[in-house]
């Protein structure tokens, strides 16, 4: 797929336009409701939310973000033995829909009256059927951008960073749109927009799928055949009810069952997946050449965790502070602080164009960083940003009383830390294609993702962790300050390992 002819995308294959779409609506979908999730939590009864309060909202967003990015390992498993990518994305998108719809009813009921215990159940059941969908289509559109092109292309890293665009185009216009309609229309007009977005963006993956030629196609097809047939359409039905069905089958029954029955079905569920996971890469792994690659996706995953502990506090602390300490007043309109959410994409789109010649013309030179290295670029960027964010909310604070400070706070840390998601995100999507062996490039994306997992959750808990370290060391530490110093320290051991990760890599930069 990479060969002169297919240069018809900024350069590079045409099916890369139909995945880079693909992926802007979905990220529409999961930004906007992203961007609504813990305002939508924290809100009063009478505004149609459920009143929680900061830490208990801050667990659930932790939890579903954490989640999104669990499920892609049992959906790149799913892929690589049973779907191919394309099936995957059908069920994922559908399934994706279904779930914005839920938490969009969820919301309406409010205006109605209805039993909280009913809207909760939705809301729940909404979210879960989201976590499993986004499993299905995650992991596998990615991958099918790292088969357009060879291992040693150079336009690879170029290639997800591009795609990388896509992602960020959705996530800007989806607050704008999505987080309008939520915060200052009503709750369920937020979320019917996300879901109508999923819904485009897996239309266009049909209307787009003829440009995509044999890749994604389900495992032991016909080598000739482009397109999916009955057989396959009637179990990407079947796999979309199996789905809706689990997840209410869970919601209902669970409160049913006894707390240590429940607590021991995680367990099971935990360890079970994760002696699944490995035994799957042991199998699919051979020689000392694969193994030391695989060891260094494991290695970069451990550093990922710390990355996007940090940066996801966007949707968290970083969205509180918008709402609570951001002068928002222009005239007699009010930003909606969801609106916050858009910055760091407005900066993708404008600089991930700029990375992308950066990293040819460096390369061009032979000057161009390896993977490892680029990590550490990051790291130290999203150190710089919490310096700047500890800063200003120390200017925001005096005592008990709350001064509100320029929005221009929030811009310059989002900078800082789209600097570093450049360096970071989109070059390790493609390191795991390339370092990933052949049969096990969706579950090693899906054990990628899984880093994103953890960092979503730990990012969730660190001003809980910063308060318990209030109580054990008698003085508080500000949640800003914390990450900041935990990124540092990273950043640092990132450049010490760096050419023995090189090293591993084994000639792939």
């Amino acid at each position: 797929m990479s060969s002169d002819k297919n240069k018809a995308f900024f350069g590079h294959p045409v099916a890369l336009s139909t995945l880079f779409a693909s992926e802007m609506w979905e990220r529409f979908s999961y930004y906007g409701m992203r961007a609504l999730l813990v305002l939508f939590l924290t809100s009063t009864f009478a505004s149609g939310g459920f009143e929680m309060a900061e830490l208990d909202a801050f667990t659930i967003y932790g939890i579903f973000t954490g989640l999104v990015y669990v499920t892609p390992i049992l959906g790149g498993i799913l892929a690589d033995k049973v779907l191919g990518q394309r099936k995957a994305i059908y069920i994922g998108g559908v399934t994706m829909a279904i779930g914005q719809f839920l938490l969009a009813f969820s919301a309406w009921l409010h205006g109605v009256d209805a039993d909280m215990e009913i809207r909760q159940t939705l809301f729940y059941a909404g979210l879960g059927i989201l976590i499993l969908g986004n499993g299905f289509f995650k992991p596998n559109i990615s991958t099918m951008v790292g088969e357009l092109y060879d291992n040693n292309d150079p336009r690879k890293d170029g290639g997800f960073t591009i795609f990388y665009m896509g992602i960020n185009i959705g996530a800007f216009l989806s607050p704008l749109i999505a987080g309008k309609l939520g915060e200052q229309v009503a709750w369920q007009y937020g979320f019917l927009a996300a879901g109508i977005g999923m819904l485009i963006g897996t239309i266009w993956f049909l209307v787009r799928s003829h440009t995509l030629g044999q890749i994604g196609m389900p495992p032991k097809v016909k080598s000739e055949r482009i397109r999916l047939i009955i057989k396959d359409w009637l179990s990407i039905l079947l796999y979309v009810i199996a789905i809706v069905g689990l997840i209410f089958g869970i919601i209902i029954g669970w409160g049913v069952i006894p707390s240590g029955v429940s607590t021991t079905i995680i367990y099971v569920i935990a360890i079970g997946g994760t002696l699944y996971l490995f035994t799957n890469i042991f199998r699919g792994t051979s020689g000392k050449t694969e193994w030391s690659r695989v060891g260094v996706i494991l290695v970069l995953a451990v550093f990922n965790i710390f990355f996007w502990s940090g940066f996801e506090q966007a949707g968290t602390t970083f969205n509180i502070f918008a709402r609570d300490n951001t002068q928002r007043i222009i005239g007699n309109w009010e930003i909606p602080a969801s609106w916050f959410q858009s910055v760091n994409a407005i900066y993708i789109v404008l600089f991930a164009p700029i990375f992308s010649v950066l990293w040819v013309k460096l390369n061009k030179r032979k000057l161009n960083p390896n993977t490892p290295m680029k990590f550490a670029w990051g790291m130290a960027l999203l150190a710089l940003g919490f310096v700047v964010m500890a800063i200003g909310y120390s200017k925001s604070t005096s005592g008990d009383q709350v001064l509100l400070i320029s929005p221009l706070w929030l811009c310059a840390v989002f900078l800082l830390h789209t600097f570093g998601e450049l360096c970071l995100s989109p070059i390790g999507l493609s390191m795991v294609t390339k370092l990933s062996p052949p049969k096990l490039v969706s579950t090693m994306m899906g054990v990628w993702m899984g880093s994103f997992a953890a960092g979503n959750f730990v990012a969730s808990q660190m001003k809980a962790i910063s308060l318990h370290l209030k109580d054990v060391l008698g003085t508080e530490i500000q949640v800003f300050w914390l990450i900041a110093i935990q990124s540092a320290i990273i950043a640092v051991i990132l450049l010490v390992l760096s050419p023995w990760l090189k090293r591993m890599m084994h000639g792939i930069r």
